[in-house]
């Protein structure tokens, strides 16, 4: 296990709009705000959507992506975390709830999700850590590690 500890920022309550895309435009605000380090959650509709449901084998290294393609307007409540890269960008890594109907799944948001009608989405700034994602040659995974 690694930790690190650290205290809260500002906060930021974004109402994203029909059409935004996810992960991207949180990026593109958090780099804009100088926002490296947060926790993040959402809440709203999403349309046009692809997420990640798994490695095809959970014992490949590196592992497969599964993606499942989101057919409908879908509601969608997700949580993540929001860490610089080695290049120092923000990326958030998200994980979410979809469900439309009597269907639901759960996923990663990475490859890209589409806000449908309203998605309101918060940022806790996250102060005095050095954690940063690096990418893990084991697993292909963009892992937190100390800086």
């Amino acid at each position: 296990m690694k930790v690190a500890e650290g205290t809260l920022g500002r906060v930021f309550v974004l109402r994203l709009e029909d059409g935004e895309r996810l992960p991207d435009c949180v990026e593109a605000f958090a780099t804009e705000r100088g926002v490296s380090r947060a926790f993040c959650a959402l809440v709203g509709g999403v349309d046009g959507a692809t997420i990640v449901t798994g490695p095809e084998d959970g014992a490949a290294k590196p592992p497969v992506a599964v993606l499942t393609a989101l057919t409908g307007a879908q509601e969608v409540m997700a949580v993540g975390t929001l860490f610089p890269d080695a290049e120092g960008r923000p990326r958030l890594h998200m994980h979410g709830a979809f469900g439309r109907g009597e269907e639901a799944r759960v996923g990663c948001i990475r490859p890209g999700i589409d806000v449908w009608t309203i998605g309101e989405f918060m940022i806790i700034e996250l102060l005095g850590l050095d954690m940063t994602r690096r990418r893990d040659p084991a697993t292909g995974f963009e892992l937190l590690c100390d800086s």
